[in-house]
This record gives structure tokens, C-alpha cells and sequence, in this order.
């Protein structure tokens, strides 16, 4: 879009005024410390459950009572150990209780969320707190959420009808990454009895503390077998993955926050001599056909004030970034453009969605105090402008659904992109003073995305009827899917496979931890008129997820649902061209 003229485009939904503060500015949001460019419970079906794969030794969950990861020594000395001291404040998770040597375990979690659940609705205004049950992680530990709403009505219809914002916050997909966790117990305290409980006047929250409660029991990254659940958010593999996606889909939240932690020593120290300097490093969804407001709006309505409230708590911040673990490999990445990730695949259903992560992979309890406070601060700062913009968001997400929607089968959609390679000055800390050190760095920027692969949009994907495997993921994910009642003809194109080859996933850090490799395929695009037998699918692009629908659609990427085996192979899939003119049925 070069022209912001929402006086027309934003038609009966008044966007001009809810859009205000975003109109003024550039189409490249402009961050504090750029670098210089060198060269988003209803009835739709489950998710088929994932096959259960044995942990590896290493991997298996520890039955412990009360998960620990406290190295031996600090992995650094007192110098660097000073610039991170405890915040005066005190919390009241489990992790913080006298003596308590580990982390909240799953058990002490579990007992805090029910301690908090309350029913406040036979109270003028009160609040309601309810526990919402996920299904269960691949050990069989209960996928707990709470919801927190002052709605009459709590079934997540009608808190998607009431036109009030849901704000999702998520912690722990990563086993080995707890304080995100122990914020949000945190925030949840707060919410159901303390000072963030007026904000639910104008929002709703869901809390969900742990996403990977094998992970986190037995301190290790990864699900019970072996997958990322973090890369795992388009293909829907996992149970833990499928649970947020439940959450996501039935509430429909227009914000999302996935809280995580980072490596403080280990491949730097390697690297670069150095350790990693800042409190929290934050970034927004950036990948490919995201809505351009959504990037707006994510950076002046959330980041600005995030910096502004981490600043005035003396806490540091930068844009996330991390390196491979190749040590030889000295780029740094800002975080992966691949829509696979919670905070990608929750941009692309139009919400705005933010990576939060704190300094604390390989530190074990080292100033677990001032991790747990700068999540409680940016998740608190999110909140607040979530209530600040609640008007604002819901006009901005039904002018994104609509925009989305009315692109079908017009213009280009990018099939693929990548970051713009460039210079970065990083701020680092000396691992002996502790003093700041600069050090300039070859940095792949994801603020501005290169168009790697673009076709013709088209307005819709034709499905073989064998494909049911395909069509519940779709739908897991809430995207719409039409079933063909009447045999008929669509005008599209066909896919033609012309190179394959094997390999894994990919990410900035190196191999995804996916339990298998893919088929990757180069195609060609031929015009052709699909004969559509009854039975077979139809997933149209005018709606609001189509972008997710392109994500796992178009065959000759990573991700998509051809390399990864969801689909048999890129002539059970075509293209469709102009709208088909036959009987068409929802699939529930």
C-alpha cells in the first residue's frame, strides 16, 4: 500500500480515526537502533494426535518434584554479575518461597492456577476467573490456561461477539526458558486480585504459564519428542502446539505474547569473547504477506511504550537477535522470517504478536529475580496499551480481516522471504570487567523482508479428497475450509514437480529440532481446468487467514504441507484462478 488514505479503504469501520497515530508514519516502522542496510471453545475438529516418539535419553523428562538448573559456578565473574541486580520487589510464585532451590514445579503450578479460579459473576463488575483445560502434554501433564474476563458471557463465542479485545500471554514453550513462566504466574496474581484487575474493563486476558510442561519438568528445550514446539505452529505436530493453536482460534485474541529466554554465554563466549548484555530483547511478527498495519501498530501502539516502561524500571533492551551454533558462523540473525513460529503464525491471523525473551538459557537461578520482573514489566506495559487502544485494536483487526479477504485472487502473494543482509554495531559486555563492548557484526535484519519467491494470488486452493489430514490441520489452525458437494469444474493451475530433493528445516540457529527431514520441491505452475470431484476440498483465499493458508499451501518451501508429508505430494493440491461456480460446504 503507498497511499494511507483509510478515508476510503477503511470504509463503514472509521479506521481513519482509530489509525491516527499510525498514518504518519513510514511504511518501515522507525525502531530506536535501526541498523544500517548494506547491500493472529468452538467445535472445529481436533488436530489429528501426533505419533508419539520415545525421547532420547538425554531428552527424557526427569521426575523430579521441583526442576533445578543451577550450574556449579556462575559462568561468569563479579564484575559482569553486578550490572544485573535484584529489582526491590518481592513475588509469590512457588520459585521465590524460602528454601525452594529449583523452579514452580508442574504440581505447584497446577495448585496456584486453581487457587486463583473464582467465579465473580454474581458480583456487580466482578471479575471472572476460569480454568480452561487444553488436553494434556505428551507425558500426560494437563494443558492448563486461565481466562480472565468481566464478560457476562465466558464461552468464547460470545467473547468474540462482545467486540471487547482478548489478549493471549504465553510462557515457557521452551522447557529450559522458565522465568516467562514465573511472570506470568505473576501477572495472573495480579490480574485475578490486584492491580492489573481494573484493566479487565476493557479487555479480556488468557494466561497460558507453561506450554511445554515435560520441557520445563525435566529442563530441557524441546517436547517430549524431540520437536520444537516453537517451529511447530503451522504443521500443528505436537499436542502442545495444537493447544495454543485452540486458544488462538476460539478466541481469536488481537494480541499475543509469547514470553522465552536467551543464551547468556555459551556459543558468544565462543564466538565473540563476550556475554550477552541486555534485560530483554523483543521483536514483533515479521514474515511474509503480513498485514502492513498490523507492523504499525505493533510498534507504536506496544513496542514504544514497552521500551519506555523497561527504561524506567533501569532495565536494558535491543532488538532480539541470536547466532547459529556453528562457531565459525559469525553472523547474528534478528529472529527467523519462517511462518512457523508462535509469533509469525499468530501475525498472519492478523493479531499483533510479540517475542519477549529475558537473559537466562544457562544461568540456572542467577538473578532469576530480575528476569521474572523484566517479563512482569513488558507483559505489563502490553496489557495496559491493549486497554489504552481497545476500541483501536478491534477496528484495526476488522479492517485487516476485511483487507486480507478482498485480495483473493488479485496481485501477488509472496511465497517466500528472507531478512536483508546488513552492519550492526551490538552492544556486548566484557567477560572479565563486565564493561559495555561494541563489536560490529554482519546482521540479517528482518525489519525489512527481500521477496525471495512471489506468484499471482490466487483466489483459492483445490485439496484431493484423500488430503483429511491436510484439511484438520487447516481447520485446527481456524482456517476455512469448503468441502465439494457436486462435481464440477475450477479454471487454475496445476503444480509440476521438476526438482526434489532431502532435507531438514532451517532456522537462524541452525536445524530445527523436528523429529524428521522434509522433501523439499522445485515447481512449475501450469494452467489447467481441475476437474473437482465430490468430495474433494476447496480452501478459499477471501477470508481473513488466508496468508496462513499460503503459509502451508504453496509446496516449494520448508514449511509447507508437501515437504513436511501432510500432503501426499503437489498433485493432490492446485490453484485455483477465478471463484468456482459449485456447491460448496463449510467443513466444521
Amino acid at each position: 500500500m503507498t497511499s494511507f488514505d483509510l478515508n476510503v479503504r477503511a470504509r463503514a469501520w472509521s479506521l481513519a480515526i482509530a489509525l491516527a497515530g499510525l498514518v504518519a508514519c513510514s511504511t518501515t516502522p522507525p525502531p530506536a537502533s535501526a541498523p544500517v542496510v548494506i547491500a493472529k471453545p468452538a467445535a472445529a475438529p481436533p488436530v489429528k494426535a501426533p505419533e508419539r516418539v520415545a525421547p532420547t535419553p538425554s531428552e527424557a523428562p526427569i521426575s523430579t518434584p521441583t526442576p533445578t538448573a543451577t550450574p556449579a559456578q556462575p559462568p561468569y565473574g563479579p564484575a559482569v554479575a553486578a550490572r544485573f541486580p535484584d529489582p526491590p520487589v518481592n513475588y509469590r510464585t512457588p520459585a521465590f518461597e524460602p528454601g525452594h532451590r529449583g523452579f514452580t514445579s508442574n504440581a505447584e503450578l497446577q495448585s496456584l492456577l486453581r487457587n486463583l479460579v473464582h467465579d465473580g459473576r454474581a458480583t456487580p463488575g466482578g471479575t471472572t476467573v476460569m480454568l480452561l483445560s487444553l488436553g494434556s502434554s505428551q507425558s500426560g501433564v494437563p494443558l492448563e490456561a486461565l481466562l480472565f474476563t468481566r464478560n457476562a458471557e465466558v464461552d468464547a463465542a460470545s467473547l468474540v461477539r462482545a467486540g471487547r479485545p482478548t489478549v493471549l500471554l504465553i510462557g515457557q514453550q521452551h522447557g529450559d526458558e522458565p522465568a516467562g513462566s514465573e511472570a506470568l504466574m505473576v501477572i495472573a496474581q495480579e490480574l485475578a486480585r490486584g492491580a492489573l484487575q481494573p484493566l479487565l474493563d476493557r479487555v479480556n486476558v488468557l494466561v497460558l504459564p507453561r506450554a511445554n510442561p515435560d520441557g520445563a519438568q525435566g529442563n530441557f528445550r524441546v517436547t517430549a519428542s524431540g520437536i520444537d514446539a516453537n517451529r511447530d505452529h503451522l504443521l500443528l505436530k505436537t499436542p502442545e502446539a495444537q493447544a495454543q493453536a485452540q486458544l488462538i482460534r476460539d478466541y481469536r485474541p488481537v494480541v499475543v505474547i509469547d514470553a522465552h529466554e536467551y543464551t547468556v554465554v555459551g556459543r558468544y563466549l565462543e564466538k565473540f569473547g563476550t556475554v550477552q548484555r541486555f534485560d530483554a530483547m523483543v521483536q514483533y511478527a515479521m514474515t511474509a504477506n503480513l498485514p502492513e498495519f498490523i507492523t504499525k501498530a505493533s510498534e507504536e501502539w506496544f513496542r514504544q511504550p514497552m521500551l519506555a516502561s523497561l527504561k524506567r524500571e533501569g532495565l536494558t533492551a535491543e532488538w532480539y537477535y541470536t547466532t547459529s551454533t556453528d562457531i565459525a558462523d559469525k553472523k547474528v540473525s534478528m529472529g527467523g522470517t519462517q511462518p512457523d513460529t508462535g509469533r509469525n503464525v499468530s501475525g498472519l491471523t492478523n493479531a499483533i504478536s510479540f517475542l519477549i525473551e529475558t537473559r537466562g538459557v544457562g544461568i540456572g537461578r542467577l538473578h532469576l529475580k530480575r528476569r521474572v520482573h523484566t517479563h512482569v514489566t513488558a507483559m505489563t506495559s502490553v496489557l495496559h496499551s491493549a486497554a489504552d487502544h481497545a476500541s483501536d485494536l478491534m477496528k484495526l483487526r476488522q479492517y485487516v480481516d476485511n483487507e486480507v479477504s478482498a485480495q483473493a485472487c488479485q496481485g501477488e502473494a509472496v511465497v517466500e522471504a528472507g531478512p536483508t543482509p546488513s552492519e550492526y554495531v551490538l552492544l556486548m559486555l566484557d567477560a572479565t570487567s563486565g564493561a559495555d563492548k561494541p563489536i560490529t557484526v554482519a546482521w540479517d535484519s528482518a525489519l525489512a523482508l527481500r521477496t525471495l519467491k512471489s506468484r499471482t494470488r490466487p483466489c483459492g486452493y483445490w485439496l484431493a479428497a484423500d488430503q483429511t489430514d491436510a484439511v484438520l490441520r487447516l481447520r485446527g489452525l481456524g482456517v476455512l475450509v469448503q468441502q465439494v458437494a457436486d462435481v464440477g469444474v475450477m479454471r487454475g493451475e496445476t503444480y509440476r514437480e521438476v526438482a526434489r530433493e532431502a532435507g531438514v528445516r532451517q532456522d537462524v540457529r541452525g536445524t530445527i529440532a523436528d523429529a524428521g527431514g522434509v522433501v523439499l520441491v522445485q515447481v512449475e505452475t501450469v494452467p489447467t481446468l481441475i476437474d473437482a470431484a465430490a468430495g474433494s476440498y476447496y480452501v478459499p483465499l477471501d477470508q481473513p487467514l488466508a496468508n496462513l493458508a499460503i503459509a502451508a499451501l504453496e509446496p516449494d518451501t520448508q514449511n509447507s504441507y508437501v515437504s513436511n508429508r501432510i500432503l501426499s505430494g503437489v498433485t493432490s493440491e492446485a490453484r485455483v484462478m477465478m471463484r468456482p461456480e459449485i456447491k460448496l460446504v463449510a467443513v466444521p
